[in-house]
């Protein structure tokens, strides 16, 4: 065959393409199974430290296998709702079958569109309970996990994450752990029109559901105010109650307390 021709040219092209394809279908059937492992045990770790199961640092030394030993011991529950706030199915939490939803990009788009949402909620030993946000920062996707205490009212932890934001910056609501520990005490107003605030100086108002966002990260911590309030819009029917009955008991403390100064 002429070496030159273009009929040459299109079959050697072809054989190449088809080899390489070949070979990049092997490898990705190969690392699949480990790149998944690997993502599963990364979600555990983010949830399990805003749960506060153990220090970050721990859980980031620990290998897959004992992270996902360590949920299994520690996971009480874990189901999905609908925007309704109606339980519409349960997740495995047996260490050989654990079961996520990690990928929350589509919630995010089914969220804003009102419909077709499975949302996650995952109820550990002790009764915190996490749930997961996502957003857009400044570069690229955002995300997190943020533990509610028993009262489904007060934040017990959180962790965040980023694709991209700008290191020193952005980044910080990842690379900080004095900015996570800010969440600690809060509150998330259910009900509110915006449930809670993250922005410059809210802190500053002495509003409980407030942290005053990162300086020179005016768009990351946008992103993540914006993130916040949209997956607590979505889970508002699900946890108000909780913090109704918080409320209530909040109501009752204060008319005992008024009641035993007026004897």
């Amino acid at each position: 065959m002429n070496t030159n021709s273009n009929v040459y040219t299109v079959i050697y092209t072809t054989i190449v393409v088809v080899i390489v394809s070949a070979v990049l279908a092997f490898v990705a059937m190969k690392l699949g199974p480990a790149q998944d492992a690997n993502a599963k045990a990364e979600t555990l770790r983010q949830m399990m430290s805003a749960a506060g199961v153990k220090p970050t640092e721990e859980l980031y030394a620990t290998n897959n296998a004992d992270i996902l030993q360590l949920y299994a011991d520690n996971i009480e529950e874990a189901y999905t709702i609908g925007l309704n706030g109606e339980k519409n199915g349960d997740l495995s939490i047996a260490q050989d079958k654990i079961e996520l939803i990690s990928k929350l990009k589509p919630q995010h788009k089914a969220i804003l569109a009102g419909e077709g949402a499975t949302l996650p909620v995952y109820i550990f030993k002790g009764g915190v309970t996490v749930i997961p946000i996502y957003g857009a920062g400044l570069w690229g996707p955002i995300w997190g996990y943020v533990a509610l205490n028993p009262d489904c009212y007060t934040i017990a932890g959180a962790y965040f994450d980023h694709e991209s934001e700008t290191p020193g910056l952005g980044a910080k609501i990842k690379d900080e752990p004095w900015f996570r520990e800010k969440f600690v005490g809060k509150t998330i107003e259910w009900g509110e029109e915006r449930a809670f605030k993250l922005d410059k100086n809210a802190e500053a108002t002495g509003a409980p559901n407030t942290v005053d966002a990162i300086t020179g990260a005016t768009m990351t911590s946008k992103g993540l105010n914006e993130a916040l309030n949209i997956w607590f819009k979505a889970y508002e029917k699900h946890f108000g109650v909780g913090a109704f009955f918080h409320a209530l008991e909040e109501h009752a403390i204060e008319e005992t307390n008024v009641n035993a100064e007026e004897e």
